[in-house]
């Protein structure tokens, strides 16, 4: 169902993009390569052949078409990454321990990406030369920066026919990659495959924990409340940030008090759950509760003390809790 959902909105993005070319040939915006987004929205508001779903499909897709390549890839560390000299029969092996589709195919470094091979390439081959390597069956591959945005990057990969494109930094290095389905996920929810596990149910409220590679905007629309803006983009960078250091299981780090958090409450708790390698990979969410004054015997009880992350290592707003003894 969600891929019938996603082949709609694609249609209803293309019948825009269609309708506001058409507008711009008399429109004030004429002659011009590019234009606004508020510019788009005025465009579609005047027109009246929308109807009230479609002005709110095209609505919703250009908020989310707004997000960056680089907010929705997958990062390097985690790419499947295939020697061009490595045998056929070594890839097939590797291949069928994996659950993708399209693997990048590099020339000794990932940051040399010369192509891509498809799973069916390298399963379904004829009989033929036993020292045969993947280089042969490599296939052009797009590249794309990580700043330029999701909408655009979708349009362009659909123009040309591509379903993977390795994702370009800043300095020229592989970033990640993304796929067709990721761009498609961002606009339209997330869309599983016969390779992908069974999603996790949805949560009403504050969910006990998220995945540590959630960016910031997907993070604050799942919690109700917002991390501190910072060099980061992901739960797990804001995390790695506060700490000052690489998080270890069982880190903790106190988010200030926001509008959603229970009357009373100090704030949010954020604690490292798992990791993958260095990176955080799964993180617990729970309120923090109110410190009672004193406890039956006159002294605190169950307190929990919070220690301000030093300034030169610090992420405004972010507290590391730390248990007193």
């Amino acid at each position: 169902m969600a891929r019938g959902v996603a082949r709609v909105v694609v249609r209803a993005a293309d019948a825009a993009t269609r309708l506001v070319t058409v507008l711009l040939g008399t429109g004030p915006a004429a002659g011009r390569e590019r234009i606004s987004e508020a510019e788009l929205r005025d465009l579609v508001a005047a027109n009246t052949v929308l109807d009230p779903v479609e002005r709110r499909i095209i609505d919703e897709v250009l908020v989310a078409g707004a997000s960056l390549v680089r907010e929705v890839m997958m990062p390097r560390t985690e790419v499947v990454f295939l020697d061009a000299g490595l045998p056929l029969a070594v890839a097939a092996r590797l291949v069928r321990a994996e659950t993708h589709t399209r693997y990048p195919v590099v020339d000794g470094t990932p940051d040399d990406v010369v192509g891509f091979v498809h799973l069916r390439d390298v399963l379904i081959r004829p009989e033929g030369d036993p020292c045969a390597t993947i280089g042969e069956l490599t296939r052009e591959v797009k590249r794309l920066p990580g700043s330029k945005r999701v909408l655009a990057a979708l349009t362009e990969m659909r123009r040309e026919r591509h379903h993977l494109a390795v994702v370009i930094d800043e300095y020229g290095g592989t970033a990640g990659i993304v796929t067709l389905e990721d761009l498609i996920e961002e606009l339209v929810g997330e869309i599983h495959d016969e390779y992908d596990s069974a999603p996790e149910p949805v949560v009403v409220g504050v969910p006990p924990a998220v995945d540590g590679r959630l960016n910031l905007a997907d993070f604050a629309e799942r919690t109700g409340f917002a991390l501190p803006a910072g060099p980061y983009e992901t739960v797990g960078g804001y995390l790695m940030a506060s700490l000052g250091r690489l998080p270890v299981t069982g880190d903790e780090v106190t988010v200030p008090i926001g509008p959603h958090a229970p009357e009373g409450d100090l704030g949010w708790r954020l604690r490292v759950l798992e990791l993958d390698g260095r990176r955080v990979a799964r993180v617990g969410i729970s309120a923090v509760p109110p410190v009672p004054a004193v406890g039956p015997d006159g002294g605190p009880v169950g307190v929990t003390a919070t220690a301000v992350v030093p300034a030169s290592r610090a992420v405004p707003g972010a507290e590391r809790s730390v248990s007193k003894a």
